[in-house]
């Protein structure tokens, strides 16, 4: 699987059960629908998370292909008071967080009130911000 952002492979890091596409370039993560589930095992959590986003159809960041399906994502805005701007595939093959990106929706993120998810990725790429 290819970078959306500067086109070079990325390498699959795998820690309890959960890989992730990691380019070692950008720092960038794609995290594809079956890795959001295994990382928001709650279902109610999990459901809550992917309908906060609002698509964010004013921004002028350049769209990026999907690692996947290569068609553009979609711009998402994730927060309330504080926003971050994130690529989802419009196909719903899952998301591309830039470097700090997630850190940031942990921040202020409304789930994962245990730190469970927060941990383990921190444990697989730590802190990038």
């Amino acid at each position: 699987m290819y970078c959306p952002v500067c086109d070079k492979p990325m390498v699959v890091l795998e820690l309890n059960e959960v890989e992730i596409d990691y380019c070692t370039t950008c720092a960038g993560i794609w995290l594809d629908a079956g890795e959001l589930e295994l990382l928001l095992n709650d279902k109610k959590e999990r459901n809550d998370f992917i309908v906060s986003f609002k698509i964010d159809e004013h921004s002028k960041e350049k769209k990026r292909k999907c690692p996947l399906c290569r068609k553009r994502m979609e711009k998402v805005l994730y927060g309330t008071d504080r926003f971050v701007r994130l690529d989802r595939c419009k196909k719903g093959e899952g998301l591309w967080l830039d470097k700090g990106e997630l850190e940031t929706i942990f921040e202020i993120g409304e789930f994962d009130k245990q730190n469970k998810v927060y941990d383990l990725l921190i444990d697989m790429f730590g802190k990038t911000k």
